[in-house]
């Protein structure tokens, strides 16, 4: 069991930059895959990027490969996603995800989530 608390969104100019949080209060970080996923109303939840347990593979979707960097810290018990050259498209809801072994596209492969933390671009 683990619990995900997210922090660091807000409103950014377009080509600004975010960094986002996702912290574990209750559980180890270090016994989770974890991902990142967006969405916007009316959509479904989009598949950003997935981290391995220890940091050392890291796959990104097409959306975000070269703008955005995602990273955890497993002593802090928490998960970065950097997010650099923002634009209006990226606004959406964030979310991390916990995943207790392997990793994939789909939300329905993650066990945990965070709350979610609005980030807003504008143009």
């Amino acid at each position: 069991q683990v619990h995900l608390v997210e922090s660091g969104g807000g409103w950014v100019q377009a080509g600004g930059s975010l960094r986002l949080a996702c912290t574990a209060d209750e559980g180890a970080l270090k016994d989770y895959t974890m991902a990142w996923f967006r969405q916007t109303p009316g959509n479904e939840r989009d598949y950003l990027g997935v981290i391995s347990w220890n940091g050392r593979t890291i796959y990104y979707a097409d959306s975000i490969k070269g703008r955005f960097t995602i990273s955890r810290d497993n002593t802090k018990n928490t998960l970065y996603l950097q997010m650099d050259s923002l634009k209006p498209e990226d606004t959406a809801v964030y979310y991390c995800a916990a995943a207790v072994a392997g990793w994939g596209e789909s939300a329905d492969k993650y066990h945990y989530w965070g709350q979610g933390t609005q980030v807003t671009v504008s143009s």
